[in-house]
């Protein structure tokens, strides 16, 4: 099976910040490409959590973006270590 069919939770959480951080800067794919140096595809895979970055482009995009990496890579530690929030049983409404 490829690798692609197997995300690793940490990849999927940065894949969502890097994609907050660039939206909040309203940003495309292909404009945080171009600064940074590199491939649009790729760094949509990387957002779509389908690929885990090296410590370098982590902190290239970080650089490029603006954003703090050591705060980037905190909140996927945070994440890890909260457990998941269960949904809320529905409970029955009651009808006049």
């Amino acid at each position: 099976m490829s690798k692609a069919a197997h995300a690793s939770p940490d990849s999927v959480r940065f894949g969502l910040i890097l994609r907050r951080e660039r939206q909040a800067r309203g940003w495309t794919l292909r404009k945080l490409a171009q600064r940074a140096g590199m491939n649009a595809q790729y760094l949509g895979v990387v957002e779509a959590g389908l690929n885990t970055p090296s410590l370098y482009t982590i902190l290239e995009l970080a650089e490029v973006l603006g954003a703090d990496a050591a705060e980037m890579i905190r909140e996927c530690a945070i994440a890890r270590r909260t457990p998941p929030v269960k949904p809320a049983e529905s409970t029955p409404v009651a009808t006049a």
